[in-house]
C-alpha cells in the first residue's frame, strides 16, 4: 500500500512520549563534529537513570564533550513512522566494573580501540511522529 507524499503530516510529540519512543527501541545514530566533518556512528542504547548509555564503534578520544544522538523507526512502504532525537553533555565510561555490566548489556559491532561506551546526558528532546493526514 502506497501513501502519497500530500496524505503525510509530520505531528511533533512532547519530551515524554519522545522518551517513551526512545526507551522502546535499541538501535540508533552517534552524530557528533569531528575536524569540521560531521560524523555519524550507529549505536546500540539504553535509557538508564534519566540518561541515555550508547555503545558505538568511534574511538573515545575522538567524542567530543557534546553530541547528539538519532533514533527512528520510519515505515518504508506507509511513510509513517517517528523520529527522536537528543543531544547534551557526553562522558565516556570508563570504569571497569560499570563498563563490564554494559558490554554484557549492549551488543557491539566491534571490540578494541574502537567500542565505546558513553553516556550522554540529555538537555534537549526533540521528536516527531510521520503520520496519515486524517480527510
Amino acid at each position: 500500500m502506497s501513501t502519497s507524499p500530500a496524505s503525510l503530516r509530520m505531528v511533533e510529540v512532547s519530551g515524554a512520549e519522545a522518551l517513551w519512543l526512545l526507551e522502546g527501541s535499541a538501535l540508533g545514530r552517534l552524530v557528533y563534529i569531528q575536524r569540521d566533518l560531521t560524523v555519524v556512528r550507529p549505536g546500540r542504547h539504553l535509557w538508564e537513570y534519566g540518561r541515555l548509555v550508547v555503545r558505538t564503534p568511534a574511538p573515545a578520544a575522538a567524542v567530543p564533550a557534546t553530541a547528539t544522538y538519532h533514533v527512528d523507526e520510519v515505515r518504508a512502504a506507509t511513510g509513517t513512522g517517528w523520529s527522536v532525537t537528543v543531544a547534551g553533555p557526553v562522558d565516556v565510561i570508563v570504569d571497569a566494573d560499570e563498563a563490564a555490566h554494559y558490554q554484557r548489556t549492549l551488543a557491539g559491532w566491534s571490540h578494541g580501540p574502537h567500542d565505546t561506551l558513553l553516556r550522554l546526558h540529555p538537555k534537549t528532546v526533540s521528536g516527531f511522529r510521520l503520520a496519515r493526514a486524517e480527510t
